[in-house]
């Protein structure tokens, strides 16, 4: 099938979610996937997921989950003609990616077949109530919605057939727990290797291909989400958070924190502070 035109998507912070019924003729096409996970649940009529191997058919009670970096190449399986999809675009917290080792029946394409299980059903009204969750009005809507999507996961793991031997390389758990306990300073990646014993490429190979991005990303996100925190919490000014971050320069720190959110640091603070003004 030709593609025309790349799929627009905007950087997810924490979580973007969705619930569409479509029809033939729909399809997304991002040849060089997004930089967070996408998780996509089918609870009726057939998916389509293109990959290069060939394409993956989905039928309700699939799940699809599509690491960083892959390749988005979905819409409905033209044969039924219909989809409906719950979908979330998630950056997920670092305990979680121990669960998301899935069956993988292509290079970041990840699957569970629920079928006809009572635990589909159960991730179906989890996944719905996310949606509604993320929204809502609710002040901590977005906590709400990740705490249901770990919930969700949470259920996927328990039924998950690669789960013996899904266990994550302990020196990449070492290697993220040391990354976000010296968020606030600079850290060299020769420093991280020598604390969990790995060579600068062994760590590097090894920790992008469990958990999706590469340690300095990884370590970016971990600091840009812990501003947002210091930006709603606390009276402390930008520079202050930039610099207690590890950042050394607060105008980057600008930058990349519009770029993770779309919104400044000044203008995510006043947008809060005007939601807590209603």
């Amino acid at each position: 099938m030709a593609k025309t035109r790349e799929t627009p998507h905007l950087t997810t912070p924490d979580i973007v979610t969705g619930h569409f019924r479509e029809r033939r003729g729909y399809a997304t096409w991002r040849p060089h996937g997004t930089n967070d996970w996408l998780l996509i649940y089918t609870a009726s009529g057939k998916g389509r997921f293109g990959h290069a191997g060939g394409q993956l058919v989905t039928v309700a009670g699939d799940i699809v989950v599509l690491r960083p970096g892959t390749l988005h190449d979905y819409g409905v399986e033209p044969s039924l003609e219909r989809w409906q999809l719950l979908w979330a675009h998630f950056q997920p917290r670092p305990h979680w990616l121990p669960w998301l080792h899935w069956p993988e029946p292509a290079t970041g394409l990840l699957q569970l077949q629920l079928g006809q299980k009572a635990v589909a059903k159960g991730i179906e009204r989890r996944l719905s109530e996310m949606h509604r969750l993320a929204q809502s009005a609710a002040r901590r809507r977005t906590d709400l919605a990740m705490n249901a999507l770990e919930d969700v996961l949470l259920r996927c793991d328990s039924v998950n057939p690669a789960h013996a031997m899904a266990r994550m390389d302990d020196r990449i758990r070492a290697a993220m727990d040391f990354l976000c306990r010296n968020m606030t300073r600079k850290i060299l990646l020769d420093e991280v290797a020598a604390h969990c014993a790995l060579s600068v490429s062994r760590l590097a190979h090894l920790f992008r291909e469990q958990v999706g991005s590469t340690p300095q990303q990884f370590l970016e996100m971990q600091r840009l989400n812990r501003a947002r925190e210091l930006l709603e919490f606390t009276p402390h000014s930008i520079k202050e958070i930039a610099y207690q971050l590890g950042f050394d320069n607060p105008f980057y720190f600008t930058l990349r924190f519009k770029r993770l959110v779309g919104l400044s640091p000044r203008d995510f603070r006043n947008r809060l502070a005007a939601r807590d003004a209603r």
